[in-house]
């Protein structure tokens, strides 16, 4: 098989863009399959950072073609805003072509955004406020607007009208807001339909096309499997799938055309918002691996939670994945610490528990069952290969791979791609 999906095995942001980037070099293509641009990819190209939202991470290698496939909710203004800013650099960029089944984000989906999450006052559950969920709201409401609803303008204008009709109405009638100025949109997104048109495609049959003729197509998504709607710790989830059978419903192939999944995580766990977090550090531990690994959100600058690697999280994502290979990422913050832990299972209520809990309050009660390792005090970012590691560093990449049964294929050792440890050959 030629499709490689790579997904985050904990609740986003561990790294995901950089060993995408890595990847996308040996790849012809590279589908991005569901949220939206309330994602955030960092990636790091010749000692600079590029923040990526919504466009797929290969874009930074000229030669490969990137998707933007159906399953993503698209946001045209912040899709050219990321293109303007990367053409502006003089970066070279590879193609990029998008889902004419994509649903569109509007300006009411990221006010209604906000206003949802403020009438939830205490029980608010950390979005972005980028619209997404109100989005993918109408989506399953079978009531939003495509990419390929564009193609008509009349048409367009007379179906974006009615909706923005409806939404004033339901933000006069439930929060007293005031309405949004119809025309202006109409007008705003007209334009970007025509901007827009040499981007779309039926990508569907561009990523079953690539995959019959035997090319290399990476998945990507956003977020991480602990925000999947279904199997994440709900309600603190996104609206989407961002686990490999997700990536092949958004990308519009069939589930077994993905061969191989490399489930990126932390060397340690972090999470953005509420909800429960089994091995957080709420102490002066905490505040210095956030320090080390600069651990602040990409798409809203808030300060993640940061704690000790939770190898039931790993394990339960390994499970709902399918994961054949894990890519971890940081292990050069931990360095300087005397001793490490790595949870390798719960205690709820006196008792060890099996799986990983379905309800938030169960997952509130259960306590991290930790293994200590040794830490180690040299300074890593510089090796780059597995023997060149000190003897605790690679004792700690092996404890692991004992805890989440899954073999660490690549190791990254610092932000750039030339800091990247090939344990096992990806993606060959």
């Amino acid at each position: 098989m030629s499709g490689l999906a790579v997904i985050g095995s904990q609740w986003g942001d561990e790294g995901k863009g950089k060993i995408i980037d890595y990847l996308a070099g040996k790849a012809d293509m590279v589908v991005r399959s569901q949220g939206g641009s309330n994602a955030g990819h960092t990636v790091a190209v010749n000692g600079r950072k590029h923040a990526l939202h919504l466009i797929p991470s290969g874009v930074l290698n000229e030669n490969t073609v990137n998707i933007v496939g159906n399953g993503v909710v698209f946001d045209p203004e912040g899709f050219f805003a990321e293109m303007d800013a990367l053409e502006s650099e003089g970066i070279p960029l590879g193609a990029v072509f998008v889902s004419d089944r994509a649903h569109l984000v509007f300006p009411y989906h990221r006010l209604l955004d906000g206003l949802y999450e403020k009438a939830r006052g205490e029980g608010d559950i950390g979005t972005t406020g980028k619209g997404i969920g109100p989005a993918y709201m109408d989506k399953i409401e079978r009531s939003g607007l495509r990419v390929c609803d564009m193609e008509d303008a009349s048409s367009f204008r007379s179906r974006l009208e009615a909706q923005i009709e409806r939404k004033n109405l339901v933000m006069e009638r439930l929060f007293g807001a005031p309405p949004l100025d119809g025309e202006g949109i109409v007008g705003q997104y007209l334009g970007y339909a025509e901007r827009l048109r040499p981007f779309v495609r039926d990508t569907g049959l561009l990523v079953h096309e690539a995959l019959m003729a035997g090319r290399k197509v990476l998945f990507e998504g956003a977020q991480g499997s602990m925000l999947d709607i279904d199997l994440g710790t709900y309600p603190y989830v996104t609206s989407s799938h961002p686990v490999s059978g997700g990536f092949a419903t958004g990308a519009g192939i069939g589930a077994g055309l993905i061969g191989e999944v490399i489930g990126v995580t932390k060397a340690y766990t972090t999470r953005v918002g509420k909800g429960p977090f089994v091995t957080e550090l709420a102490d002066g531990t905490g505040d210095r691996i956030r320090e080390i690994g600069h651990e602040y959100g990409a798409t809203t600058g808030r300060p993640r939670r940061c704690g000790w690697f939770d190898g039931v999280v790993v394990r339960y994502s390994a499970r709902a994945n399918n994961t054949s290979g894990l890519a971890l990422t940081l292990l050069d913050v931990l360095g300087g610490f005397d001793e490490l832990r790595l949870c390798k299972g719960y205690v709820r209520r006196g008792k060890r528990i099996e799986g990983f809990p379905a309800s938030v309050d169960a997952l509130a009660e259960c306590e991290p069952e930790y293994e200590v390792l040794p830490g180690w005090k040299s300074d890593i970012s510089g090796c780059r290969d597995f023997d060149g590691l000190p003897e605790n560093a690679k004792g700690y990449v092996r404890a692991v791979e004992g805890i989440t049964g899954v073999p660490v294929k690549i190791v990254s050792v610092g932000p750039d791609r030339e800091q990247t440890i090939v344990r096992s050959e990806v993606f060959a």
